[in-house]
């Protein structure tokens, strides 16, 4: 599978992807609707890029201007791929974890401009995540989580928080993806 940086100072770098079907990357049509929903959010954000796999969303972010990106990737050798390409785009290598998401959002206190989770579907990963973003601030006020999931495991919207508000909604084949806004005006959001 062959993926490429759609826009900014990386654009048309294609990115190295393992072979067969262990990683599913967010195609460029709906990266590139995603940013297109951003616009104007991602120059001098904060960004972390959970189950970063192939590190299109971070790196898109990246070459759009974003003033500094986290990848998270647990697998081995997704992590060694994802090492390669963050390496051609000039990202320091201290920027990418290797280590589980749920222990990384555990244990991060600064909270991020921009978070994108695109989990592995059907294993529960959205419900897994729900209250640590909900509840311990991994957003900053105003913050914006691109989230993409199979059907089965969105999040039902009597169960999101009154301070989130879903921005935009899309799909393409079997996977569903929303772009959620923390609302800055509430209490709960303050410093």
């Amino acid at each position: 599978m062959s993926i490429s940086i759609i826009a900014g100072r990386h654009r048309g770098r294609r990115l190295l992807t393992p072979a067969g079907r262990t990683l599913r990357p967010t195609p460029g049509a709906v990266r590139e609707r995603l940013f297109n929903w951003l616009e104007g959010q991602v120059a001098g954000a904060r960004v972390l890029d959970l189950f970063a796999g192939s590190g299109a969303l971070g790196l898109e972010a990246w070459s759009r201007g974003a003033r500094e990106v986290v990848f998270v990737e647990r697998d081995p050798g997704h992590r060694r791929l994802l090492a390669r390409n963050l390496a051609a785009c000039g990202v320091a290598a201290q920027q990418l974890a290797g280590t589980d998401a749920l222990g990384y959002l555990q244990q991060c206190t600064r909270p991020f401009d921009i978070l994108f989770a695109d989990p592995p579907f059907d294993q529960g990963w959205p419900a897994r995540m729900a209250r640590l973003l909900w509840k311990d601030r991994k957003l900053a006020a105003g913050g914006w989580l691109y989230l993409e999931t199979s059907a089965a495991e969105q999040w039902d919207d009597a169960l999101i928080p009154p301070h989130w508000q879903a921005h935009r909604r899309g799909h393409c084949g079997t996977a569903h993806y929303v772009l959620y806004r923390t609302l800055p005006e509430h209490p709960h959001d303050q410093a």
